[in-house]
């Protein structure tokens, strides 16, 4: 599997992949992504950020996600404490293709957004998600990421979390 920087060529698949997860959503009874956002703006605005990736295996895009090495704006008032205050890379838009559910690419894909962080030599991730995204929600505690408190995004309350990663000896 390869994590790598999206295409302009690849915004269908990606916006393909991006209704499939807000179809899910909305099956799940989440209230996530059921109100226009994300849309295929979102994903032009990442690439034209320079913060659209994706994951390939065998020649095929299973996964998008927002991957932004900068700040946050929304992230800088949360009702809770962050764990760390230094740099930190946050994850947004996080989707996988019905093609591959069930097969732990989105585990996979954060595991391989900790390696892209590490060779950056940024030390934390930042990710939030609805308080009604079980599948998500399921994925940050497998992974030991530490709920930090609540960040609000476009009048919503979400669940905010912090994974900081180890340092090189």
């Amino acid at each position: 599997m390869n994590l790598r920087k999206a295409t302009l060529s690849e915004i269908p698949a990606i916006w393909e992949i991006l209704q499939q997860a807000i179809a899910r959503r909305k099956q799940d009874g989440s209230q996530q992504w059921q109100d226009g956002y994300p849309n295929e703006q979102s994903i032009r605005n990442d690439l034209a950020n320079g913060s659209a990736y994706v994951l390939i295996d065998n020649d095929q895009l299973i996964a998008y996600a927002a991957i932004i090495f900068d700040v946050e704006p929304a992230y800088t008032d949360i009702e809770g404490k962050w764990l760390t205050n230094d740099e930190y890379v946050v994850v947004h838009r996080v989707a996988t293709s019905n093609e591959v559910l069930g097969k732990g690419i989105a585990t996979q894909l954060f595991q391989l957004i900790e390696d892209l962080a590490l060779d950056s030599k940024v030390y934390s991730i930042k990710v939030d998600t609805n308080f009604d995204n079980i599948p998500m929600l399921k994925i940050l505690a497998k992974l030991d990421y530490v709920y930090c408190g609540e960040v609000f995004f476009r009048g919503s309350a979400r669940k905010a979390f912090e994974k900081v990663l180890p340092k090189e000896s």
